[in-house]
């Protein structure tokens, strides 16, 4: 009896007749228009004559609602209602407005399907609880069993008036069954109908894809610019405090690096949380990407202060870095960053590092070696985290790259195409 109580008259059904309730009041337009269209047919000049006129002009309005529901905001519309007040899972019903023809025969379908089960649901909520009311106050109340305002002459036999408070219980218990078993069906019919169709999942695919793919780069920017000025500011202030009483010169610019570092970084940290911030895919223009051109020599001038011993050969030809191509120097620059963040880290302080970037026919070669530590650990396969970006910003490019040890040395080789670049 409780379970049936609850089916009947719970917070969910309540919620779903509210939702039946919205549908007659959407669908009292069309019926207007449509009881313009039937009254002259009929003969009638009232807007709501006869029950036959009421009906006919309800079946006219909703094919009329049926093409209002191709306009784009229906959908939306209809989600959002299904989704504050018929219980079914956000998950299950698509955003937006409907992309395939098929989606829009379905949005029609439902938009139809509710507006006509709405006012009818509406209708019954209207004409039985007065009914019903005034059934069950019918042996109590003389004047209405005297009256019986226009009710069957039935209703003036005392067994009649004995039973009526039970039939106006049972109306109402039909009424809300009535509801119960629409809002229950349009809430099942929901995601077949207002639920994501082939299009929109290769769209929310195609969307997902992409704020993936824009995570995982920011994700690759923050651990090259932060972890490489991480790496290098620990090596140069640990080097600058093993030297404080003998080199002041060299402290000093220790400290200068330091400063040049962070402050650059914390430019290129604000312009990644920009991105974020904006929710797009671009840096910000307050603080551009480092490239090769503008960049490498301030880069290899804070990684020697920290007590790395770089030997650098640039040979791009008389243009030099500048006649790269800006996603070429972009990507490469952080290779060259990450290739020594990777040295400072492993090969120590005072290592020497043997860095060439030159042009091999119709690609850029870049080739970054150390000399490996006496207790180095075994190589992971596959690399930490920054030879799995370099790797992923190579191929990005469609690129190569080969790593590992080799007579002593850890190199790391990458080729950078010039030619045939995605765009």
């Amino acid at each position: 009896m409780k379970a049936c109580a609850t089916a009947l008259f719970g917070r969910r059904a309540r919620r779903r007749w509210i939702h039946l309730i919205l549908g007659g009041a959407l669908a009292m337009p069309y019926v207007f228009v449509g009881s313009v269209i039937v009254g002259p047919l009929l003969g009638e000049d009232k807007v709501f004559g006869s029950l036959t006129s009421q009906l006919s002009a309800f079946a006219m309005g909703l094919p009329l609602a049926a093409v209002t529901a191709l306009f784009p905001l229906t959908r939306p519309m209809s989600v959002a209602a299904v989704r504050a007040l018929c219980d079914v899972p956000g998950e299950a019903l698509a955003e937006g407005p409907a992309r395939s023809r098929q989606a829009r025969g379905h949005t029609v379908a439902w938009f139809t399907l509710h507006l006509g089960f709405g006012g009818i649901i509406s209708g019954m909520s209207l004409a039985l609880p007065p009914f019903a009311v005034m059934l069950i106050a019918l042996p109590f109340v003389a004047t209405l069993r005297d009256s019986r305002i226009g009710m069957p002459e039935v209703f003036g036999e005392v067994w009649m008036q004995a039973l009526s408070p039970v039939i106006g219980v049972l109306s109402l218990t039909a009424l809300a069954g009535c509801a119960a078993l629409a809002g229950s069906l349009l809430a099942r019919w929901a995601p077949g109908l207002l639920g994501p169709s082939s299009a929109d999942r290769l769209a929310a695919a195609e969307q997902r894809a992409a704020d993936l793919a824009v995570r995982n780069r920011l994700a690759r920017e923050l651990h090259d610019s932060v972890g490489h000025a991480l790496s290098a500011v620990t090596l140069q202030a640990s080097a600058a405090r093993r030297v404080l009483d003998r080199d002041p010169e060299f402290v000093r610019e220790a400290l200068a690096a330091i400063e040049e570092t962070t402050r650059r970084t914390v430019g290129e940290l604000d312009a990644v949380l920009g991105v974020l911030r904006e929710g797009g895919d671009q840096a910000s223009p307050t603080a551009p990407a480092p490239t090769l051109d503008a960049d490498l020599d301030g880069l290899l001038h804070r990684t020697r202060a920290g007590g790395l011993r770089v030997k650098a050969t640039v040979d791009l030809g008389p243009p030099g870095p500048a006649a790269l191509p800006p996603m070429v120097s972009r990507e490469a620059y952080r290779i060259v960053q990450e290739s020594l963040s990777n040295a400072l880290r492993h090969a120590g302080p005072d290592a020497p590092v043997t860095l060439r970037i030159a042009l091999d026919g119709t690609a850029l070669e870049i080739l970054a070696e150390n000399p490996l530590p006496r207790d180095a650990p075994a190589p992971r396969p596959g690399g930490g985290h920054g030879l799995r970006g370099i790797t992923d910003r190579a191929r990005l490019l469609g690129g190569t790259v080969r790593a590992g040890p080799g007579a002593g040395v850890w190199r790391v080789n990458v080729r950078l195409p010039l030619k045939g670049l995605p765009t």
